[in-house]
């Protein structure tokens, strides 16, 4: 049967949390230090971001990560090097927290040669076969049966590697992500999915979208472990994804999880923050539950944070946000014949190019 559904504390509106040994995970000082500074590195990246997109150096669509991090840096961080990262068009932070570099992040932003894609995916398609980072994928929903089909290599050749499959709510009515989590359960595939619940779907609120809130019931239908995590507390987030891992490593079961979080900017950058479809006060109530934040006040109250150590970490990612503008900027954009590269995958077949015209094929 699939495991009882865990309901998880609300977020308290103080932002402060008092945590115990168990709660921190056995954690110690430098790597609770560490998840802080990829949480303010993937924080001051978006905001570089934002500040760029409004003058104009990055083009296209834009969605910012920005009241997210603890999703993303939780749920990585119980994650081994050759494990698998899929993720949606929101994948700036996945893409740094996976280990690409904010310069070539940014550069992909600002389509110049030393992105990650080499300027020709955008924000949206962030990849890197060396990190087993997936993208970065456009189509709301299309990277579920993908994670899915990623496992199932796994699994065929006998890895005990596992899947983190991010999406957001607005994807979980869709045919592709029943299909995926039938086949998940049914083929024993090590695939977490993760349901990042923002509450919107663009500007449609959950409630108004769905006859059932409760995303993670949805796994029962396919006897399918579930269960819900605060999105905004990064240490909530790490311990549910890692009992999650062990089960997916130990026999490959796959687990569902809905991360409850709040996104404190538009979906995009060309849509307001609030005043449409959500009210200024709305916004800045959530933003009392800041999960880098709460998790300051979590170390400091554990006397694991001091100011000093605070303001070095962040200015650290600050320099690293500052640093890749620089490096985007001076990184020249792609040549015209660039057009022409990378249209078909370069397979060789018996010697010659699987796309070979030649009449003699």
């Amino acid at each position: 049967m699939a495991e009882k559904t865990e309901k998880t504390r609300s977020a308290r509106s103080s932002g402060k949390t008092k945590s115990n040994g168990r709660r921190l995970g056995g954690l110690d000082r430098e790597q609770l230090h560490g998840l802080l500074h990829q949480m303010l590195l993937g924080r001051r990246f978006e905001e570089k971001s934002a500040e760029a997109y409004a003058l104009g150096k990055i083009g296209g669509f834009c969605h910012l990560y920005i009241g997210q991090e603890a999703v993303a840096v939780g749920a990585m961080s119980v994650l081994r090097d050759d494990d698998y990262v899929i993720t949606a068009y929101r994948d700036h932070v996945q893409a740094l927290t996976k280990g690409l570099t904010p310069r070539e992040v940014m550069a992909e932003l600002y389509g110049r040669v030393d992105g990650r894609s080499q300027g020709k995916g955008g924000s949206m398609h962030m990849y890197s076969k060396a990190r087993n980072f997936m993208g970065g994928w456009g189509i709301v929903g299309g990277q579920i049966p993908l994670a899915t089909g990623i496992g199932w290599s796994i699994k065929y050749r006998g890895g005990d590697q596992v899947v983190l499959c991010f999406f957001g709510e607005a994807a979980v009515n869709q045919g592709a992500f029943h299909e995926s989590l039938n086949m998940a359960a049914l083929w024993g595939l090590p695939v977490i999915y993760i349901v990042e619940n923002n509450r919107f779907g663009m500007g449609t609120a959950w409630e108004r979208a769905s006859s059932l809130y409760d995303i993670s019931q949805k796994a029962c239908a396919y006897d399918m472990p579930s269960l819900v995590a605060d999105g905004m507390d990064t240490l909530d987030m790490r311990e549910k994804v890692q009992d999650a891992v062990n089960r997916a490593r130990k026999d490959g079961t796959p687990t569902l999880i809905e991360a409850r979080c709040y996104r404190f900017m538009g979906h995009s950058m060309s849509d307001p923050v609030h005043g449409v479809y959500r009210t200024k006060e709305e916004v800045e109530e959530a933003k009392k539950s800041d999960p880098i934040r709460r998790f300051i006040h979590c170390l400091k109250d554990e006397d694991l944070l001091t100011d000093d150590e605070m303001h070095a970490i962040d200015e650290k990612a600050q320099a690293a946000a500052d640093d890749a503008a620089e490096f985007a900027e001076t990184s020249p954009e792609p040549g015209a014949e660039a057009l022409y590269e990378h249209v078909y995958a370069e397979v060789p077949e018996h010697g010659r190019l699987f796309f070979d015209t030649r009449a003699d094929r």
